[in-house]
């Protein structure tokens, strides 16, 4: 396998998520390799508790590794050899791992937080485990950084809107935050220690903290940074921070680095606003993008249409698009 671990991220609820979860799992070659698979949230629940429409359950294969919590594993029916109880701790009880020795359903709601599922997937190594598989979460994003997992899988669709062509066009905006270049090697070594505060590197390859804890600082300053080459956000990038660094001079054409994707939170426009100005975001670490799936129907009813969605997705974001219900592929 190309990737040792892979998320799977829904944009929204209701965007088939679940669905390509389940379509992964039952394709892999478990006869050949080991899989893990455990979830940030909690899946395989036949009835979503937010929207209440119906969702569907997770099938395990014979073979399989898995985490979740005590309560979920005391309700799985599969018959399953306990490997271990960890410490971590979620509100449904300790995380529980085992090996499914028959196929069967399990509900899904492992490690609740991106330190956790790293921690956890370390642990998962002396199985010799060929590729870990994350159920990711609505709004939690973590679980698709570079620092959990290598590749990537986005659902998205009607759920997340309505409106074809704004759907488009915010699926393509996350889709390009998710393929933001790395910077080069030298201002990777450099800042990649570096997980508070707001720094910028000189002309001359200096590193300079600036007085400001995250980039949601009020009271940020840029005096003093002429020979400012790139400027480096150890937290989270966001819009007020991203319209100053565009509106002052002496940044008009600065290289702007954040640890990962999951760190831009940025609106579509005040992004365009600054590559347009000259700008440059780059990141420290970055996923494969693998494929974007889509669900047509939303919760409410409204049904798009699929061949044509597939089609302009794929158009503006020159990647292969499945709506998995239809199994069809367009490029």
């Amino acid at each position: 396998m190309r990737y040792d671990s892979l998320s799977i991220v829904g944009l929204e609820k209701n965007t088939g998520k679940t669905e390509c979860l389940k379509y992964v799992l039952d394709r892999l070659p478990v006869q050949t390799k080991r899989i893990a698979v455990t979830s940030i949230g909690i899946d395989g629940e036949t009835v979503d508790q937010v929207t209440r429409t119906q969702k569907p359950e997770i099938v395990l294969r014979e073979g399989m590794y898995f985490g979740t919590s005590e309560m979920h594993y005391r309700q799985r029916r599969l018959v399953s050899e306990l490997i271990d109880v960890s410490d971590q701790t979620t509100s449904l009880g300790r995380v529980v791992t085992a090996k499914a020795l028959t196929g069967g359903k399990i509900l899904l709601s492992g490690p609740s937080s991106a330190i956790g599922l790293r921690r956890w997937m370390q642990e998962m190594n002396r199985f010799d485990i060929d590729l870990v598989v994350i159920d990711g979460a609505l709004s939690r994003m973590s679980s698709a950084s570079p620092a959990v997992s290598q590749s990537l899988i986005l659902a998205t669709g009607a759920a997340y809107s309505a409106n074809m062509a704004t759907l488009v066009s915010k699926t393509a905006h996350v889709v390009d935050l998710v393929n933001l270049e790395l910077t080069d090697d030298a201002t990777r070594q450099l800042l990649m220690p570096l997980e508070k505060g707001v720094w910028f590197i000189d002309k001359d390859g200096n590193l300079h903290g600036l007085d400001a804890l995250t980039s949601l600082s009020q009271d940020i300053r840029f005096e003093g940074i002429e020979d400012c080459k790139t400027l480096y956000v150890a937290g989270a990038l966001v819009d007020g921070f991203l319209e100053k660094v565009r509106k002052n001079k002496n940044l008009k054409q600065v290289e702007l680095v954040v640890r990962d994707f999951t760190k831009i939170f940025v609106t579509p426009q005040q992004f365009r606003l600054f590559v347009k100005a000259g700008g440059t975001i780059r990141v420290l670490q970055r996923s494969k993008l693998i494929a974007v799936t889509v669900n047509p129907v939303s919760p409410s009813g409204y049904v798009l249409d699929s061949d044509i969605l597939c089609g302009k997705l794929s158009e503006a974001i020159g990647l292969p698009v499945f709506d998995l219900l239809k199994n069809k592929q367009c490029n």
